[in-house]
């Protein structure tokens, strides 16, 4: 039968010490396993949005994004291009003033600078409400941003004399959404290849 250890503060610490080694080294393993299959669904996932928000491409816009930092952030542009011409460009961009606080969003500009679509990546907006942004700014009528161009088109909500209605109960959200496609569009502009 093996001899039990006395209970002393020494023996304490290094019985702490090597569960917290042990559980240290499982970690890590699990992070060194897992990075690069989460780095592949990130990677797809990112490519799946670019397509959805600019016209068919035979790039791989990924490999040939630029980007430019706003305060602590990166924006991320991805050219799409179609037999060695732009066809559009998609944008990655944040908002930090939704209700919710922080939000991602992917716009895809055409080379004319109007709007083709959008997509969101990621966010925590009040479900049934801020939540339908997601498809509100496609929707027919003075909701919708789709073939409008920041430059030339007052995006921003009615309520502050502009030209798009805010999602029903969600004027924070649609106010924190339209700003980010406006910055959106001045990133792009400024960063045009």
């Amino acid at each position: 039968m093996a001899k039990k250890l006395e209970s002393s503060f020494k023996n304490m610490v290094f019985v702490l010490f090597l569960v917290t080694l042990i559980a240290s080294v499982a970690v890590g393993m699990v992070y060194e396993l897992t990075k690069a299959p989460i780095a592949l669904v990130k990677q797809k996932k990112e490519l799946k949005a670019i397509k959805a928000v600019v016209p068919d491409f035979d790039n791989n816009p990924t490999l040939e994004m630029y980007s430019q930092t706003i305060g602590k952030d990166t924006v991320k542009l991805y050219p799409a291009k179609k037999n060695g011409e732009l066809v559009g460009t998609a944008v990655k961009i944040f908002a930090n003033n939704g209700f919710s606080g922080k939000f991602w969003i992917m716009v895809g500009f055409k080379p004319n600078g109007s709007i083709y679509n959008y997509s969101i990546l990621e966010h925590k907006e009040t479900p049934g409400l801020g939540s339908r942004m997601d498809i509100w700014f496609t929707e027919e009528g003075k909701s919708s941003i789709i073939g409008m161009n920041p430059q030339t088109n007052n995006i921003a909500v009615s309520k502050e004399g502009g030209d798009i209605d805010a999602i029903t109960a969600a004027t924070i959200t649609s106010v924190a959404f339209l700003d980010a496609v406006k910055v959106a569009y001045k990133v792009y502009s400024k960063n045009i290849k």
